[in-house]
């Protein structure tokens, strides 16, 4: 065959072992360079890609649809400082333990070095972020036998022990447009499950921990299914804390949504800190929870999939690696509950600030930000999504948010970034087909609004909700607010935009709202998208409303 002949048949063997086992998305940038590659994934029947102008937001849609479909999504670009623009994203997909496939598009050896335009070192552009870099060369049909293999070994390792992105290098020589030839046949391939249970020893050890002691089940992204750790609460009479990105959030007495609030209160925190705690999953949001977590210096059990733990204050003295919903099983043979009154005391310190919080926010005819997280996860039809971006929106999403088992909540909270939202979002609802709503704030918008290029033609369910605080609204929350003079700090860190957000949308088709009332927030977010809606807020008053919802939900708990 002739050298590009090889290269296309090369790029569609890779495409088709992929597809058999089982990835359906791929996300390219338009190059030149990539051209091998992008005909065989824009030839492949089974795979849905989409064609995004800038890398860095194309990185980030594709790990927005590998967070909802579970699966790898195939990533490509042109070779140069194309690849560069994948960092972020890629960065966070290690952090997070989503699975990526990045393809970057390269020049052969003999342009490498000589001054060649649009040519830069690419090889382990990313360093220890992947979880492993492939590079076969130039394509070289003696070696076909070792395409699959490739393949394989590249989808292994991002879907392994510990899933995350993996690199495969592919050095393109000219002419880059072929005729794909036969293909080297399939063969039989299975991976094994990495989810091994844990021993009976370890089980009784376990079990010894929890046995009949106070409390409390911590449930993070990545966790454990509801139903199981359910259960499990149920036998020790426990509370369950369950972080928005836990899919653990229900009405029932066991789940603990609001204790952020109480637990900023010294004789509350300190009345109900736990002898022991059993951890699900990556830890919550909330610097409170944490710090209560810690301060309590309980015994911390922490379970996980993979063998990465996330352990910043290093409290964990027991670390199971192994599948959490066998586990919780496994756990109700051999525990026993605490004693009675532990769980009562949690359920109506909850029960309080359900009852203050509902009141304040459900209603505002001026809404404050907690109010406009609070009635967008409630407005969400059945069976939707919700992605929130960093900073405030996540945190009033897990501090005020009602009940979200009817809606699957995700963010990009591996390396806890603003960028890319929007691109993770769209990559979200393209994999999953599901309504999907964005909760985001101004600069998080605007840092990411390439996202939006084409979105009217990709055909998706995209219900925006954008908080225009005119800055960084998380930094009059810290202490630089009170201890710089006002004109220095907004230059630092207030950082007004001064962008007119609704033509910013309007730009690229979208049809824009500005609300300001609870009822006309929810009523907006029930229509189907894509659509983008506004509400104007103003930082320093949003202080003063989690302050004044805090010392509420205190007062309530400290009467019940």
């Amino acid at each position: 065959m002739q050298s590009a002949d090889v290269t296309a048949t090369f790029c569609a063997t890779l495409v088709d072992e992929w597809c058999s086992l089982g990835v359906r998305h791929a996300v390219l940038s338009p190059g030149s360079r990539s051209t091998p590659m992008a005909l065989a994934l824009s030839n492949a029947v089974e795979l849905r890609y989409e064609v995004f102008h800038d890398e860095r937001s194309a990185a980030f849609a594709a790990l927005g649809a590998a967070k909802a479909s579970g699966k790898p999504t195939l990533l490509l670009c042109t070779s140069g400082t194309a690849a560069a623009n994948f960092y972020p994203a890629v960065i966070e997909a290690s952090h997070a333990e989503v699975p990526l496939i990045v393809l970057t598009a390269d020049r052969p050896p003999e342009l490498q070095g000589v001054g060649a335009p649009q040519t830069i070192d690419q090889k382990h552009l990313y360093g220890g972020v992947v979880r492993t870099y492939l590079d076969l060369g130039v394509a070289d049909d003696e070696r076909s036998d070792e395409w699959r293999r490739a393949a394989r070994r590249a989808y292994a390792n991002a879907m392994g022990e510990r899933p995350g992105p993996v690199q495969m290098n592919l050095p393109f020589r000219e002419p880059l447009v072929g005729v794909v030839g036969p293909l080297p046949a399939r063969d039989e391939w299975s991976r094994a499950s990495r989810s091994k249970p844990i021993g009976t020893e370890a089980l009784s050890k376990l079990g010894s921990r929890l046995r009949g002691r106070r409390g409390v089940i911590v449930v993070g992204e990545r966790g454990v299914a509801w139903e199981a750790v359910q259960q499990l609460a149920s036998r020790l009479a426990w509370p369950i804390l369950a972080d928005p990105l836990s899919g653990c959030r229900s009405d029932s007495e066991h789940a603990v949504r609001h204790a952020d609030a109480w637990l900023r209160d010294g004789d509350i925190a300190a009345s109900l800190r736990p002898d022991a705690v059993l951890r699900f999953g990556a830890l919550p949001a909330s610097k409170v929870v944490n710090g209560w977590l810690r301060d309590s210096r309980a015994e911390v059990t922490a379970v996980t999939k993979s063998p990465f733990l996330i352990d910043p204050e290093r409290q964990v003295s027991m670390h199971v690696v192994t599948d959490a919903d066998r586990l919780c099983a496994d756990l109700l043979q051999v525990v026993a509950p605490s004693e009675s009154s532990w769980l009562q005391r949690w359920t109506t310190a909850e029960a309080a600030a359900r009852s203050v919080i509902a009141e304040q926010l459900d209603n505002e005819k001026a809404l404050s930000e907690p109010g406009i997280a609070r009635n967008v996860l409630a407005a969400l039809p059945s069976r939707s999504q919700l992605i929130v971006s960093s900073s405030m929106p996540i945190r009033d999403v897990e501090w005020y948010g009602a009940t979200s088992s009817h809606v699957r909540i995700l963010a990009n909270r591996g390396a806890n970034g603003i960028d890319g939202v929007v691109s993770t979002a769209v990559g979200a609802a393209l994999a999953s087909g599901l309504p999907t709503g964005l909760l985001i704030g101004d600069v998080a918008f605007l840092h990411d609004s390439n996202g939006f290029i084409d979105l009217v033609k990709r055909q998706v369910d995209l219900r925006v909700v954008v908080i225009d605080n005119r800055g960084g609204g998380i930094f009059s929350f810290l202490p630089q607010r009170d201890t710089l003079e006002s004109d220095r700090f907004e230059q630092l860190f207030g950082t007004p935009h001064g962008t007119d957000l609704a033509a910013l949308a309007a730009a690229h088709g979208l049809r824009t709202t500005h609300v300001s009332g609870s009822a006309e927030l929810r009523s907006s977010v029930a229509r189907q998208g894509p659509q983008v809606i506004i509400v104007r807020t103003d930082r320093d008053a949003n202080v003063a409303r989690h302050a004044e919802l805090q010392q509420l939900v205190i007062a309530a708990v400290k009467a019940g």
